[in-house]
């Protein structure tokens, strides 16, 4: 792992922020970067991963189906949004978004940690029993007692669920935010 410490940050100006960049060979995946920014001081954080290869817009279908596919490798780019349709649940990329190297279950418990963050910080009754009917619903697929769909959609291609059990198809993406997207993304690079 390569790390540049000691560099300005970006939010608090203070030379506590570390760089970090990190090459990987995924199976089924390819070769990948994981790169990241930490400040010391103001805990500002920012990762994502780069395909080293070019990959077309994807959408990646799983269904969990047992206990055994919470292990299932997940990559998410900062530009995917990830969808839960069971539990009507879905994360957009914004500009705060982190790429990550996980599995199905530290995806199930990012939405998890965020549902019982609201459900603490609300004072309606009724979000409160809807946050917990959903944490519930998602403990349940923990245990593998129901089936429960994941989809990544990703127009750099830069995502995978790592599955021969994973349906990818192509994702289709207006040209024009295409074209912006990987402008965008050669100016970060």
């Amino acid at each position: 792992m390569d790390e540049l410490k000691n560099q300005p940050c970006p939010i608090c100006g203070k030379n506590t922020l570390t760089l970090s960049q990190e090459d990987y060979n995924i199976p089924h995946f390819g070769e990948a970067l994981v790169f990241s920014m930490h400040c010391d001081s103001c805990k500002y954080h920012k990762a994502d991963i780069e395909t080293l290869e070019v990959h077309d817009p994807a959408k990646y279908e799983f269904t969990i189906e047992s206990v055994e596919d919470l292990s299932v490798k997940v990559i998410k780019s900062a530009n995917a949004t990830v969808k839960l349709p069971n539990a009507r649940l879905s994360s957009e990329p914004g500009s705060g978004s982190d790429g990550y190297i996980s599995n199905i279950e530290g995806l199930i418990n990012r939405f998890e940690k965020i549902i019982q963050d609201q459900r603490d910080l609300s004072e309606d009754k009724s979000a409160k029993k809807s946050a917990k009917n959903l944490l519930k619903k998602l403990w349940k697929v923990k245990l593998g007692e129901i089936p429960f769909k994941v989809i990544i959609e990703d127009p750099t291609g830069n995502s995978a669920i790592v599955s021969e059990r994973a349906k990818i198809t192509k994702l289709k993406v207006k040209k024009w935010k295409y074209y912006l997207l990987m402008q965008n993304q050669k100016l970060i690079l």
